[in-house]
């Protein structure tokens, strides 16, 4: 499968993903579980499924988050709400989250997510940390819990190829964000509130970048730098198109479409934000 395709399979799957990053009804997941605001609750959601992991492994799992933004949720969220717990209540808030956004959710639940276990089922767990740990979650009786779960699934692997993209290419994860800010995919302060980064860090990092030819004076990316961030994209829609292996050219063309109403809908209500700290286009194409 081209680059193109698993581009593509990342821009409509990623929205039935993020509901739970920005939609009201599950934003709300950590306090429904007794964890202490938002971040703990999104550290606890992200993390649940590899069990009761501490701060270290969930910030190399995660890639981009500052260590000690990760260490003020993790080990602690587990002292108030077990994983189980945690996987549990993302399941059904997402579920509900879906089928009050997305009309006929569940008959298009039919008909992607047999497509999606395929794609899901042949996938290689090596060194994709949170994939493998989600992938053991999917088979829910519930077919749009099963569909958020699959889409998860899809973007997880996504997300492990990218870490390992930035890993390949010498970044670390202030790196990153500020060649991702200076190239216009993300806001710089709001990625750098987001990822838990303070200004002094951003800026030394913003004077290594300079000395090495990626930004320029005023913090915008060179033509090196805009290279480097395309090379980075481009590994890892490679990388992430080992997904489509097991589909023929026209199940995957069926699968695309089947979810591209979906997707736009969720767009179109602006559930996610933009820009937004995912870096997800209003395109689904």
């Amino acid at each position: 499968m081209t680059p193109t395709r698993s581009r593509t399979l990342w821009l409509r799957t990623e929205p039935l993903h993020a509901v739970i990053y920005f939609d009201e009804r599950c934003r709300g997941l950590g306090r429904a579980v007794g964890l202490k605001g938002f971040w703990m609750g999104y550290f606890a959601a992200r993390t649940a499924p590899m069990g009761r992991v501490g701060s270290a492994v969930a910030t190399a799992a995660l890639g981009v988050f500052a260590p000690g933004m990760v260490a003020r949720a993790l080990p602690s969220a587990w002292e108030y709400a077990s994983p189980d717990r945690v996987l549990e209540e993302r399941a059904r808030l997402t579920a509900r989250a879906l089928r009050q956004l997305v009309p006929g959710v569940d008959a298009l639940a039919s008909v992607v997510n047999p497509l999606l276990a395929v794609v899901v089922e042949d996938a290689p767990p090596l060194a994709r940390p949170l994939f493998a740990a989600n992938r053991d979650l999917y088979d829910r009786a519930d077919p749009v819990e099963r569909l958020w779960h699959l889409t998860t699934c899809v973007r997880e692997f996504r997300g492990d190829a990218h870490v390992a993209a930035l890993a390949d290419h010498g970044l670390d994860a202030r790196e990153a964000l500020a060649l991702a800010a200076a190239t216009g995919r993300v806001s710089a302060d709001g990625i750098r509130r987001d990822r838990g980064w303070s200004e002094e860090e951003w800026a030394a990092t913003a004077d290594s970048m300079r000395g090495r030819g990626l930004l320029d004076a005023a913090g915008v990316a060179t033509e090196q730098g805009r290279t480097e961030r395309q090379l980075i994209e481009s590994a890892t829609d490679r990388l992430a198109g080992r997904l489509l292996r097991p589909l023929a050219e026209s199940e995957t063309d069926g699968l695309l479409a089947a979810l591209e109403p979906a997707t736009r809908r969720i767009l179109d209500l602006d559930v996610v934000p933009f820009p937004n700290p995912i870096g997800l286009p209003r395109t689904v194409s």
